[in-house]
């Protein structure tokens, strides 16, 4: 028991803390910091506890363990939860100030914080259908909370609602497509289970797309993926400027990890003919539907994400539908079915986090508590904070897929990744609606940089926690641009 309690402990770890971190907040009465600097330790033990367990893929389950094969342990898992630790420690830096700023300073914030990674890290280690949903529920219900926090703000609880109502609805198609995964392949909801029944035994392969689909629906929805995006942009808007950076990185990076882990099992990349020569038609007709489904959403995405931003001039609204289209690139990766696509995800979306946060935490700054959020907010912003203006001009650079930052080598390996699985179609669009992106990236530059305004700000953004997000932030954006290599070849050699 305690040798499997020590592998799973991330999951663990992440749930007890989050249940404790209650307590802290209840008896800490007005002391603000006592409950930020548990969450901060919180997140650094399960960071630390992943870590340790980043070489245990592939182990098997300690005899009599509790988590009946229904947990995985390290491997990938494990960098999912170093990602979602990341993004929450970051989050949480952005917060105390922005909250601060904007007169809404709730110590609840932070316990939602490590709520929401224990959710994502439930998601990254499932083995099973049933703890996979369990996992999407508990993030899920972190981020209603979340985009309502600022409860007396209509936009705010307009967010939520939306957010939740919608929410909901994909739920529906979530669980109906599990339950008719369960039956077509006679009561099994083990990820590998699965996988192996579909090679070896009688599946029901017409239910077994349909449930697929609907699954995919549900998971569309999470990843803010066309046509299930609608919500993204009300929703991004009216929360709280750290809480949609957060929600749109770390919660998009656990929605693609339940992706992975399902269409790795049940979109075999190799397997014996000899061994399924009765199935090998309906198989392969099922493998190769699933992925042009999954490759159209991808394309679709794209376009209407990049294509809508442009036409936008709240900068929030405009990295919502960024955000929108980033999605389709990262579904690249799933539609690839390979390791090389899985790998991409993975760097793909710790670099996204990274310019992500960092640009929602500028336009926090920026925001104050006046809702400044249109273009014409950044005219300037070069002359009166050129440190600020240069940290989100590497952000946007970085975002349009322009060397030598982050977003370049993550485009690229899912570019090259989608082309070797035969995909050269959507590689085209992915180029096209990166060329469309780079309009309305660089047009946030040109406002910074090359327009002057009647009413500059004339306040200067001084040291506060959020520096050390940006700071933080700037300089991955540019480690994983000029090396990008280590990252790379750490996933790849986990998968």
């Amino acid at each position: 028991m305690w040798n499997d309690l020590l592998m799973g402990s991330p999951v663990y770890l992440s749930a007890a803390l989050a249940i404790i971190i209650i307590l802290v907040d209840a008896f800490s009465g007005k002391n603000k910091s006592l409950t930020f600097y548990f969450a901060l330790i919180s997140l650094i033990a399960v960071g630390i506890m992943s870590a340790y367990t980043l070489n245990m893929n592939g182990q098997p389950v300690p005899e009599g363990a509790f988590s009946n094969e229904m947990i995985a342990y390290g491997g990938i898992s494990a960098v999912f939860d170093i990602l979602f630790v990341i993004a929450g420690i970051l989050t949480l830096f952005a917060s105390a100030p922005y909250m601060r700023a904007q007169n809404v300073e709730r110590k609840e914030f932070y316990s939602l914080i490590l709520f929401a990674v224990c959710g994502m890290s439930t998601i990254a280690h499932a083995n099973n259908m049933l703890i996979l949903f369990v996992g999407i529920e508990i993030m899920s219900i972190t981020f209603y909370i979340m985009a309502g926090f600022f409860r007396e703000r209509f936009t705010s609880v307009e967010a939520a609602l939306k957010y939740f109502l919608l929410g909901a609805f994909a739920t529906g198609f979530l669980i109906y497509g599990i339950a008719l995964i369960y039956g077509a392949t006679g009561g099994l909801l083990d990820f590998g289970a699965i996988g192996t029944k579909m090679l070896t035994g009688n599946v029901d392969f017409l239910y077994l797309k349909i449930g697929f689909a609907l699954f995919t629906v549900g998971i569309s929805f999470k990843v803010a993926a066309f046509p299930f995006h609608q919500w993204a942009p009300d929703v991004y808007q009216g929360a709280p400027t750290v809480a949609t950076g957060f929600m749109s990185t770390a919660g998009k990076a656990a929605a693609l990890a339940a992706f992975i882990l399902v269409t790795k099992a049940m979109l075999p990349v190799n397997f014996d003919p000899e061994l399924v020569s009765d199935k090998i038609i309906e198989m392969t007709d099922f493998t190769s539907d699933a992925r042009w489904l999954i490759a159209i959403i991808s394309a679709l995405t794209m376009l209407v994400g990049n294509i809508t931003a442009v036409v936008q001039k709240n900068v929030k609204r405009m990295l919502a539908y960024s955000s929108v289209a980033h999605a389709g690139y990262l579904l690249m990766g799933i539609a690839s079915n390979s390791v090389n696509g899985w790998s991409g995800i993975v760097f793909y979306s710790m670099a996204y986090m990274f310019m992500q946060i960092g640009a929602f935490v500028v336009v926090g700054i920026i925001e104050k508590n006046d809702g400044r959020m249109d273009l014409k907010d950044y005219t300037g912003l070069s002359k009166t904070n050129p440190m600020l203006a240069a940290i989100m001009g590497i952000f946007m650079f970085s975002l349009a897929g322009i060397p030598p930052f982050a977003g370049f080598p993550g485009k690229y390996m899912l570019f090259i990744a989608a082309i070797e699985s035969g995909f050269t179609w959507l590689t085209i669009v992915a180029v096209i609606s990166t060329i469309i992106s780079i309009y309305f990236y660089i047009g946030l530059i040109v406002f910074m940089y090359f327009k002057d305004s009647e009413t500059p700000l004339t306040e200067k953004f001084g040291f506060s926690k959020a520096t050390i997000t940006l700071v933080i932030s700037t300089i991955f954006v540019i480690l994983l641009g000029l090396f990008p290599t280590y990252l790379i070849d750490l996933v790849k050699g986990l998968f």
